[in-house]
C-alpha cells in the first residue's frame, strides 16, 4: 500500500473504541472544541482486544482497555467526512495469555532447603555404607579427617616419609670430613693439602663409611658430627677399585646409625634424598630429587663402577655422604656429579648392596679377606683406542699381571678378555661382576685372545688385599 506524506497543517484523525460505551468519537487535533460526535453502525466497529505492537502515529497513550487503527490513506476533504469510514488494520500474532505468578515466602523457602539437605545426607550415608560393605572387605579402622592437619603425610597419602621426616631421622647419622696430607709440587716441594667430604654413621661404635677418595693419601682425619662436637678418625681399611672406604672416631656419646636399606628394591622415579657437606662448609645439607636411573657404568678416577644416577643436587663434599630413600633408609654412597657448562641434575651414587659386604669386612676384619680377585689389573679399550694402538678391536685388555695365581696361570699384559665361566665380556663390570660370584680359592675358567688366537686359562681365584 503506498504511504501519502500527510502536510504538517492537516489536522489529525484518532478514532476511539470504547469498550464500556456504544458510542463513538472522532477527534480532530486532539483538542476539545473539536470534538463531534458521530454514530458509527456496530457492524463497522471490529471486535478487538488491546495490543502491545498496535501502531500509533502520536505520543498520546491510550487507556489498557482500548484499541486504535490509524488509517494511512487519510487525506482531509473538507469540514466533513464520511461516516462511514472503515478502518484498516492487520491481524496481529497470537499472544498466550500471561500466567499467574505464584510466590514462596522466605521462611518456607528456608525449611524446604534444611528438609532437602537432611534427607540427601540420610540418603548418603546409607548408600556409603551400603557401597562399603558391598565393596570393601577390609578391616582398616576409620580415620578421622577433622584430626588430618596432625598426621604425617604417610597417614594422610599412605606415601612413606615427609622429606622433613627422612631429614630429621637420618641428619645426626651424616657427618662432616676434614682430611690434610702432604704431597710434593711441581717444583719438587712438600707442601700439606686439604680436603673435605663426608661420610654416614653405619655402626654405634664410631665406624663411617665414605668414599675411598676423600681419604686417600691423608695424613690426618677429622670428623664433625651433625651437634658441633669433632673428634679425630682413624682410616680403618679402603678398597680403591670399589670406591669404599671406612673410619673410625671414638664418641663420648651414644651415636646415631643411618638404617641400611635394599638398593636392589629403587626404581626409576622413587623419591631420593642426599645429605652431607656440599663445598667443605656446609654439613648437614639436605636436597631432594629422584632416582633417575639404576646401572650407570662410569669411568671416575680410573675407577670403572656400576652407579645410581640421581637429580638431587651435589657438589663437592658431598661425596661420602648418604642417598636416603622414601623410607629414609641408606640405599647409597654418594660419590660423583658430572660437572660442566651446561650440566645440572647428573649425580650418582654406589649401591648400598654392592658395597655392604665390603664395608662389613673393613668393619669386622679391617680388611677385605673373602672377596675373590683374579690378580689382573684392567682397562676397557674403545675403537678410536684400538685403533691408535693397533690392538685387535674393543674390550676389555690385561694391563698388568699382579697376582701370583694368575702369573702361574699364563696371563699376559695385552690380552683380549672374551668370557669368563662361558659368559661373554664386553666391559670390566662384566668381569667384574662375575668374580664376585665366587669366593677366594673357588677355580675359573678364562677366555683371552692373544694375537687373535682364542686361548683358555683355568686360575684359582685369589683374596683381595686391601689398600
Amino acid at each position: 500500500m503506498e504511504r501519502r506524506v500527510r502536510p504538517s497543517f492537516a489536522p489529525r484523525l484518532r478514532i476511539i473504541y470504547m469498550n464500556e460505551q456504544d458510542r463513538h468519537i472522532i477527534s480532530f487535533g486532539g483538542e476539545d472544541e473539536n470534538i463531534l460526535d458521530v454514530d458509527i453502525p456496530q457492524d463497522v466497529v471490529p471486535e478487538v482486544q488491546p495490543y502491545a505492537d498496535t501502531h500509533v502515529e502520536d505520543e498520546y497513550q491510550e487507556p489498557d482497555n482500548t484499541a486504535a487503527y490509524v488509517s494511512d490513506d487519510f487525506q482531509p476533504e473538507g469540514p466533513s467526512y464520511e461516516s462511514s469510514y472503515r478502518p484498516q488494520y492487520t491481524e496481529p500474532a497470537y499472544t498466550a495469555p500471561a500466567r499467574e505468578k505464584k510466590y514462596v515466602t522466605k521462611g518456607a523457602l528456608a525449611l524446604c532447603m534444611v528438609l532437602t539437605m537432611l534427607v540427601s545426607s540420610v540418603l548418603g550415608g546409607l548408600i556409603g555404607a551400603s557401597l562399603g560393605r558391598s565393596g570393601n572387605t577390609s578391616t582398616a579402622p576409620e580415620r578421622d579427617d577433622s584430626e588430618l592437619s596432625q598426621l604425617s603425610l604417610s597417614d594422610a597419602t599412605d606415601s612413606e616419609m615427609t622429606i622433613a621426616e627422612i631429614v630429621k631421622m637420618n641428619e645426626d647419622a651424616v657427618v662432616e670430613i676434614l682430611v690434610s696430607g702432604t704431597a710434593q709440587n711441581y717444583f719438587g716441594q712438600m707442601q700439606v693439602t686439604e680436603g673435605a667430604g663426608s661420610g654416614v654413621i653405619i655402626n654405634d661404635k664410631g665406624y663411617i663409611v665414605t668414599n675411598y677418595h676423600v681419604i686417600q693419601g691423608a695424613n690426618k682425619v677429622q670428623v664433625t658430627l651433625h651437634n658441633g662436637d669433632t673428634y679425630p678418625a682413624t682410616i680403618v681399611g679402603g678398597v680403591d677399585e670399589s670406591d669404599i672406604a671406612v673410619i673410625k672416631i671414638n664418641p663420648k656419646d651414644t651415636l646415631k646409625v643411618a638404617k641400611i636399606g635394599d638398593s636392589d628394591t629403587a626404581q626409576v622415579g622413587d623419591t631420593a634424598v642426599a645429605i652431607g657437606n656440599p663445598l667443605g662448609q656446609l654439613g648437614g645439607t639436605a636436597t631432594t630429587g629422584i632416582i633417575s636411573a639404576l646401572d650407570r657404568n662410569l669411568n671416575i678416577g680410573g675407577r670403572t663402577l656400576k652407579l645410581m644416577q640421581t637429580d638431587a643436587a651435589i657438589n663437592g663434599g658431598n661425596s661420602g655422604g648418604g642417598l636416603f630413600n622414601s623410607k629414609g633408609e641408606l640405599i647409597g654412597i654418594v660419590d660423583a656429579k658430572s660437572s660442566g657448562v651446561g650440566i645440572e641434575g647428573l649425580a650418582f651414587a654406589i649401591p648400598i648392596n654392592a658395597v655392604a659386604d665390603t664395608i662389613n669386612d673393613l668393619v669386622e676384619n679391617g680388611k677385605i679377606s673373602a672377596k675373590p680377585a683374579i690378580g689382573i689389573m684392567i682397562q676397557d679399550v674403545s675403537e678410536e683406542n684400538a685403533q691408535y694402538y693397533n690392538l685387535e678391536g674393543t674390550g676389555v685388555y690385561i694391563a698388568q699381571v699382579t697376582g701370583t695365581n694368575a702369573m702361574q696361570a699364563g696371563f699376559e699384559q695385552g690380552d683380549r678378555i672374551i668370557s669368563i665361566d662361558g659368559q661373554e665380556v664386553q666391559k670390566s663390570s662384566d668381569l667384574i661382576s662375575k668374580v664376585r660370584e665366587h669366593k677366594a680359592g673357588d677355580t675359573v675358567t678364562v677366555v683371552v685372545s692373544r694375537s687373535g688366537q682364542l686361548i683358555e686359562i683355568k686360575t684359582v681365584l685369589e683374596e683381595m688385599t686391601t689398600n
